[in-house]
């Protein structure tokens, strides 16, 4: 895309403190810090955020963390010292935004509640992104995203009917958390900015998270006593929307538009069900979603997966193949959108990472920075609150940073 990427992003001159780990708080700062945030992570000396050595390693460290850290600061500090909780003070006391995603009454113990902290800092918006919440029953549970999804409501719908129910193999709770609370930090600083409001906080459960995306979930159970049940890859509800197999692989068709419908109809040879009445709308189609299932999929057995969204795309009817990581990496229209870029770690690899989500126009993201080793800008940042290179060293001394 020809986009201007030295244009300042749109978050520039935004402080973001980030405390927690792995990865619901963590996503949240990373997409903060793509649009020109100045992300200050904080990790514990040594080991650091666990996530550093999740999944797959490159010199020891995960190539995960490569994508989750980029344009961040990592400061290593000891939050369980006094002395390291009085320098996270006085981070947050000159920060527009603190993450974190500890178990609800962490902060507290360490003394750092909002209302605490935002007697030195009025303006703070504290993103807090937990299990179940800051509140109810619940909220001392430990919750994981994949606890969120199976109370959210998704994991009963994954799979195959009768059978155990799948995760969709990456940890979309997290995911959906995060930008649910990117969505409430933003809404945070539009309300303190334009409607000289105060600083907040912004509660997100990972359940809550998932839930808001379950569509008609709770509707119909209200209206009518109607369960969802798992459906495999069909889309209950809405017809004909499935996955189909080919000759030599598998298609996603969705003909479930009244006139997309018509076209594939007319695809695969079969205007008599294209022109048949009871199927002009979707009420009707789903009454008959096996017998439109069994057609399109007489049609598309003997086919290529290749000739067959030839001749979908041909009728302007929505299809696709199922990508792997090689598909996406080598498809010309990701390339296109920049959505794989190279990047450089500090341990002098180059390495292509998923570009940046959404595309902003005028202020467009990037990656500024990669992501940084342990402890990379401790002294930087402390330099920054005013110590001097003797103050850094004794608390270095003390391991109250590294």
């Amino acid at each position: 895309m020809n986009m201007p990427q030295l244009t300042p992003g749109a978050l520039k001159g935004l402080r973001v403190v980030e405390m927690g780990q792995l990865i619901a708080g963590p996503f949240a700062a990373k997409t903060l810090g793509d649009f020109g945030a100045d992300v200050i992570k904080i990790e514990p000396p040594g080991a650091g955020d666990p996530l550093r050595n999740w999944r797959m390693l490159q010199d020891g460290t995960s190539v995960w963390w490569q994508v989750q850290s980029r344009n961040k600061r990592s400061i290593a500090l000891d939050l369980r010292s006094a002395e390291g909780q009085d320098i996270a003070r006085q981070l947050i006391a000159q920060a527009d935004v603190l993450i974190e995603n500890f178990r609800p009454g962490t902060l507290e113990s360490w003394g750092m509640d909002y209302e605490t902290l935002s007697k030195t800092n009025p303006g703070l918006v504290m993103l807090r992104i937990s299990g179940y919440g800051q509140t109810g029953p619940y909220r001392d549970l430990p919750g994981f995203g994949a606890i969120g999804e199976a109370m959210g409501g998704l994991r009963h719908l994954t799979g195959e009917p009768d059978r155990i129910p799948v995760r969709c193999g990456i940890s979309i709770g997290d995911a959906l958390a995060a930008l649910h609370g990117t969505i409430g930090v933003l809404m945070a600083l539009y309300h303190r900015k334009v409607n000289g409001g105060q600083g907040q906080v912004i509660d997100v459960a990972l359940n809550e998270a998932v839930f808001n995306v379950m569509e008609s979930l709770v509707p119909e159970y209200s209206a009518f006593g109607a369960i969802r049940e798992p459906a495999g890859s069909a889309l209950p509800g809405i017809a004909p929307s499935n996955a189909y197999r080919c000759a030599d692989g598998v298609v996603l068709i969705a003909g479930n538009g009244d006139s997309i419908f018509k076209r594939l109809m007319q695809v695969i040879a079969r205007e008599d069900l294209g022109n048949d009445p009871a199927l002009a709308n979707n009420a009707g189609r789903v009454e008959r979603v096996k017998e439109l299932d069994a057609a399109i999929e007489a049609w598309t057995q003997g086919r290529s997966v290749t000739d067959v969204l030839a001749a979908l795309a041909q009728a302007s009817v929505p299809a696709g193949r199922v990508y792997t990581a090689k598909d996406i990496v080598e498809d010309p229209h990701y390339r296109a959108r920049d959505m794989i870029l190279k990047q450089a770690t500090r341990d002098g690899h180059e390495i292509e990472v998923p570009g940046i989500v959404p595309k902003l126009m005028g202020t467009p993201g990037r990656v500024r920075s990669s992501a940084p080793k342990l402890g990379d800008d401790t002294d930087a940042v402390l330099a920054e609150l005013g110590m001097s290179a003797d103050q850094i060293g004794e608390l270095r001394n003390k391991k109250v940073v590294a």
